[in-house]
């Protein structure tokens, strides 16, 4: 499966006067999986956000390919489905194996077949060192093994 190349120039976004993101420059080219990484209230958050088009900025442009999602235009719902984001909690379905909390979205979301979904997921899983968690709850997985699971649940 191909991936949309991100291209964002001058992005802002300001809160109540206080600006959280001034100015960002980011490219992210086709196949490159990207980790944001920073302090507290660093505006982690909110990139994210804007790149998933569940905010929009107060200047700047991103770009999903060939589509301008911001200026407005583009499929919104396209972009929710390009970027993956791995929250505080970790946000595991708890009713689900972990084998089944990595496949879900891609099954539903993107139509992709169980057996591939499943393959990818098993790949993921051992990348993470977790591939003999598949089948455990995520209540049975310390901590660590479940950020570990989100992180592999987003690259997917």
């Amino acid at each position: 499966m191909s991936h949309t190349p991100i291209a964002i120039r001058g992005l802002r976004k300001s809160f109540h006067g206080h600006a959280v993101l001034d100015g960002i420059d980011l490219d992210i080219t086709n196949g490159e999986r990207v980790a944001i990484l920073g302090p507290s209230g660093g505006g982690k958050t909110t990139l994210l956000r804007v790149i998933s088009a569940l905010e929009q900025p107060d200047a700047g442009e991103v770009r999903l390919g060939e589509h301008s999602l911001w200026p407005r235009g583009a499929d919104h719902d396209q972009a929710r489905r390009l970027v993956g984001m791995i929250f505080q909690q970790f946000n595991l379905f708890p009713h689900l194996r972990v084998l089944d909390n990595l496949t879900l979205a891609p099954r539903l979301v993107l139509g992709r077949e169980s057996q591939a979904c499943e393959h990818e997921a098993f790949a993921w899983l051992d990348r993470v060192g977790l591939a003999d968690k598949a089948k455990a709850w995520p209540a049975n997985l310390s901590g660590g093994q479940r950020q570990r699971v989100a992180i592999a649940r987003a690259l997917m």
